[in-house]
């Protein structure tokens, strides 16, 4: 078990709480990791492999892509040890968010992330009797949908399409490979088809569907609406190749969108793609980075491409106690507007700098943080 304070540095968390429930067997773990810029802001996450590393490490990802994407909150996450296909869901959820009734929404407001849905977030405000408590709850409750939208996919495409840019890359005709068809990677997917690129490769946990001439992307969505994740086995177009496959596809465009920690030293030798934006928190290990850098392969920062999801919960958070509610076409627009900024932004910084991508936008967010934690006191004195 990995001791709480060694996951202390100079940036956070300023806070872990552990909690449990003894009968209904719920266990979790909120981190807050730094407040500088805002009250902490992130999703909370169901899993039977959740663990307060893992959750940690997600906190600070937050802070990091609140200040990259330059919005006003801080860094926090939460998980909950638990199948969310369980007949006890709701009950642990209800226990899970009364154990944090002295954080949330004072110090934390709770999203929606792997495991949990509008409804999950609609009982949490109901049991702690306040809209505050979280967002992402359905429209009818008053809650701006941003998970249904697919914001976050739609925004890991644009950022994908100012990148490419960048690198002299159009991204009409590219070849894109997916790792995971689940509510970002299925949204990118769509965004990319509508901006000219080519979807070659998709997976989910049961294995990946490859065609080099391209995949349609709307028979695609038809077949998982049809068959769940196990379409990419039954699918008529394409070939069916065994998970993991997808990393290594010849294509121009890799999007990891599924889980962390996917790309390690090995898979960096066999990537084909020019470039890689990180559609998932965490896919990419720093010494995978360090080999794709010196490959010559682009890896753009999570906390940059798929930071659309955030943006559209700052919309979120501005609606709880307002009742107004952003219109979708306003949502879009600036997620589209925010991620590309950020993404040349980060992207000329590295290059001016002679670093990868990572470095430059943990600088620029690290500057912003370290700023605010200078203007509340928040640093040793010299």
């Amino acid at each position: 078990m990995t001791d709480a304070l060694s996951l202390v540095d100079e940036w956070g968390p300023e806070k872990i709480v552990v909690v449990s429930h003894r009968r209904t067997g719920m266990k979790g773990v909120l981190v807050i990791d730094n407040t500088a810029r805002g009250i902490g802001k992130g999703g909370t996450r169901m899993s039977p492999g959740v663990t307060v590393e893992e959750v940690s490490r997600l906190a600070r990802v937050m802070t990091w892509k609140w200040a990259a994407v330059d919005l006003f909150y801080g860094g926090a996450k939460a998980g909950i040890v638990a199948d969310p296909a369980s007949r006890d869901k709701e009950a642990v959820l209800r226990a899970f968010a009364r154990a944090l009734s002295n954080e949330v929404p004072r110090e934390y407001v709770m999203g929606l992330d792997m495991g949990l849905t509008e409804s999950d977030a609609a009982i949490i405000q109901d049991e702690l009797g306040d809209r505050g408590a979280a967002v992402g709850t359905p429209e009818h409750l008053g809650g701006v949908a941003y998970d249904k939208l697919g914001v976050t996919g739609y925004g890991v495409a644009e950022a994908a399409d100012a990148a490419a840019q960048h690198q002299g890359l159009p991204l009409a005709g590219s070849r894109v490979a997916l790792q995971g068809f689940g509510a970002v990677g299925s949204a990118a997917a769509t965004r990319f088809a509508e901006l000219g690129a080519t979807i070659v490769a998709v997976s989910t946990a049961h294995g990946v569907r490859y065609d080099p001439s391209g995949l349609d992307v709307g028979a695609l969505l038809a077949a998982r609406d049809e068959h769940g994740d196990h379409f990419v086995t039954r699918h008529p177009a394409g070939t069916a190749l065994p998970s993991g496959a997808e990393l290594t596809v010849d294509c121009d465009i890799l999007v990891p969108a599924a889980l962390q920690d996917v790309i390690n030293r090995g898979t960096a030798h066999e990537i084909k793609a020019k470039l890689i934006v990180e559609g998932a928190n965490l896919p990419t290990s720093a010494e995978a980075r360090s080999i794709l850098a010196e490959r010559g392969v682009t890896v753009l920062p999570d906390f940059v491409a798929n930071a659309g999801g955030v943006v559209a919960a700052a919309f979120a958070m501005d609606a709880r106690y307002s009742g107004f509610r952003p219109g979708t076409a306003s949502i879009f627009e600036s997620v589209s507007a925010r991620l590309r900024a950020n993404t040349v932004t980060v992207l000329d910084e590295a290059r001016q700098q002679d670093v990868t991508p990572h470095a430059a936008g943990r600088r620029l967010a690290e500057d912003r943080v370290r700023a605010a934690m200078q203007s509340k006191g928040r640093l040793p004195r010299d």
